[in-house]
């Protein structure tokens, strides 16, 4: 990393009754808090080169590593719902200490959790930023969609994308794949980016059979259906929710994960005070292949201090 001390982020510890997680935190303490949440394949160093550019913004970036990504431990009742990662981001708000002026950023699976905490109607964040996956409460109802033609007529394309999610509903084999999984999919979602370091940072935290386990979990549950335990059950209700804070959605024009043309039915679903931006050239984890650009967009919309 960097030698400027912007970018050598702390450690900060939160146990739960159910995880103990680990978060890199960039910035002062007093400051604002950004709260960037990661998804899959991915880690919380994939903030490492958003993260200086909003501190130099005025503020305190905490990133968690998710449940089941090392050094974040495994959930001890199993569950990888979406209401429990909701519980987890607002457990590391807590612990890092909200200020009222805190903002969500969160990126694929990590966009899914930070779409149902700006669903919440007592979300603690004034503004969310989601990025990569659509809210899926813009998706809702279906029949009610303008251009409805066009969004079925995506589904088939979408279907080959999605391979990985059916393969990891298999027995046995999935367990076996994150060796090649990860670099696959970091190679078809971000085509432009040379992502040797993520592709072992990402092994580093999922890589051992435990927590590999544990990131399919998080698409074992969601397509499977099955109820979180019952603390995270209120919780769990609100991701398929429309969102009510002003948010920003970012979508990389060269995403290999998911196309850029959902932003148009997501952008007339936002609240107001909402916006959507196209980010030219970013893959999936435009985060890390167009920092300059997402950090700016973002510190756009959330302002400074």
């Amino acid at each position: 990393m960097a030698s400027d001390t912007k970018a050598e982020p702390r450690w900060l510890d939160v146990p739960t009754p159910d995880v103990h997680l680990r978060a890199l935190s960039w910035g002062p303490d007093d400051a604002p808090i950004a709260l960037c949440l990661h998804g899959f394949p991915d880690t919380a160093h994939g903030w490492r080169k958003v993260a200086p550019k909003l501190v130099d913004a005025g503020w305190r970036v905490v990133a968690p590593f998710m449940r089941g990504y090392a050094p974040s431990s495994t959930s001890t009742d199993g569950s990888y719902h979406v209401g429990a990662l909701m519980d987890d981001a607002l457990r590391v708000l807590e612990a890092a200490g909200p200020t009222g002026r805190d903002v969500l950023v969160g990126h694929d699976w990590g966009a899914i959790a930070g779409s149902g905490l700006a669903a919440m109607p007592d979300s603690p964040f004034r503004k969310a930023v989601i990025m990569s996956v659509p809210p899926a409460g813009a998706f809702r109802p279906l029949g009610q969609m303008p251009d409805a033609g066009r969004l079925a007529a995506q589904l088939p394309r979408q279907l080959l994308r999605s391979w990985y999610i059916m393969f990891f509903q298999l027995p046995f084999l999935p367990e076996r794949s994150a060796s090649w999984v990860v670099p696959r999919l970091w190679r078809q979602w971000s085509p432009s980016y040379a992502a040797d370091e993520d592709v072992a940072l990402v092994l580093d935290a999922i890589g051992a059979p435990d927590n590999w386990r544990a990131a399919l979990g998080y698409y074992r549950a969601t397509i499977r259906g099955s109820k979180p335990p019952p603390r995270y059950a209120d919780l769990h209700d609100h991701w398929l929710s429309p969102l009510r804070l002003p948010t920003l959605y970012l979508h990389g024009s060269d995403d290999g994960c998911a196309s850029a043309d959902y932003t148009r039915w997501v952008e007339p679903a936002l609240p107001a005070g909402s916006r959507a931006e196209i980010v030219d050239g970013g893959g999936h984890f435009m985060q890390l292949d167009r920092p300059d650009d997402v950090a700016r967009l973002i510190v756009d919309f959330v302002g400074t201090n």
